[in-house]
């Protein structure tokens, strides 16, 4: 038989210095644990969309199977993809988290990519390769970096959605913040630890969000013209 839920019990508040004092050094591992799996994914994510959205650019017969690919995994189940992939890599290992999150990331930073390339205006192109620009040169040197406020618009939502779907990891041990989330409601639904690791989980997401911000303005700097 289940026990009775704790919030029908007093002295079970949503939150609690208490619980975050005694139990701070478990809180700030989850919460290290959260940003670098998050960071890591979507790295990796970037790492490998932008050479898939150049490929679709440069060879558009492959933009329709590119794109349908990412996004039959994009809308697989979480708990399902993490179902299919904690088996083959290891039930208890963060590896499969991060594969899911990876997987799930890179439809968001693929059609955000190829869309920026896409919209490089023709005559500019055009202009490039009248100076001599060849294919690679025209692409690193005028295209990517038109296309780069789409990327990084890609970019911020492919990192605010793996701050979210890192806590699926909590089903094997591996979920960050999740783990206290998931942590509070095994816990005869201890709500000082369900609110904390939801809090941190958002304002985690805000802050990286932020910082995305902050950088797409450093490095766009004509784009802030354009919208005042």
């Amino acid at each position: 038989m289940l026990a009775a839920p704790a919030d029908s019990r007093p002295g079970n508040p949503w939150f609690s210095w208490t619980y975050v004092h005694e139990n701070a050094d478990t809180i700030a591992e989850k919460l290290a644990f959260h940003a670098g799996l998050t960071a890591r994914a979507v790295l990796i994510a970037l790492l490998v969309a932008v050479p898939l959205a150049i490929a679709a650019y440069w060879w558009r017969p492959l933009t329709a199977p590119i794109l349908a690919l990412s996004s039959v995994l994009y809308t697989i189940p979480s708990l399902a993809l993490l179902a299919l992939v904690a088996p083959a890599v290891g039930t208890t290992k963060d590896l499969s988290v991060l594969i899911a999150l990876v997987l799930y990331a890179l439809l968001v930073l693929v059609r955000n990519t190829l869309a920026g390339l896409i919209q490089v205006p023709g005559a500019v192109r055009d202009a490039a390769a009248g100076m001599g620009y060849g294919r690679l040169s025209r692409l690193w040197h005028i295209e990517l970096p038109l296309a780069l406020p789409a990327l990084l618009t890609g970019l911020r939502l492919a990192t605010v959605s793996t701050v979210a779907l890192v806590t699926i990891g909590a089903l094997i041990g591996n979920g960050g913040l999740g783990d206290l989330i998931l942590g509070g409601f095994n816990h005869n639904f201890y709500r000082a630890e369900i609110l904390t690791g939801t809090v941190l989980c958002v304002l985690l997401a805000l802050l990286l969000d932020l910082m995305l911000a902050g950088l797409g303005r450093l490095l766009t700097p004509w784009t802030r013209g354009r919208r005042s």
